[in-house]
């Protein structure tokens, strides 16, 4: 896969993620190795690699955990390539909307 190509398939996952009602943002986790380089910087929250994928989420409080990353999971797979996806909940935020 060329660079390219896994620069399109991250910007495409980082864009759709945030997307899904539970997901506030992306987050490239505490050591922020969740990311993939990319020409003049990287994407955070989405990790790319040969054939599986990584997004870690920061997500509402009110769901449970494993349904919201499961969600997320089913929603960008048909995204990512053919690759697995795993998702990681790297933080959850009360309060909001």
């Amino acid at each position: 896969m060329s660079a390219e190509d896994t620069e399109e398939v991250a910007r495409r996952l980082a864009r759709e993620a945030v997307r899904f009602p539970d997901v506030v943002s992306l987050s490239s986790g505490s050591f922020g190795t969740l990311a993939t380089p990319v020409p003049g910087g990287r994407v955070d929250g989405v990790a790319v690699r040969g054939d599986s994928v990584e997004v870690g989420v920061v997500v509402r409080f009110g769901r449970p955990l494993p349904r919201i990353a499961a969600e997320v999971r089913q929603g960008l797979l048909p995204l990512a390539g053919g690759r697995t996806v795993h998702v990681s909940v790297e933080d959850v935020i009360a309060g909001l909307g």
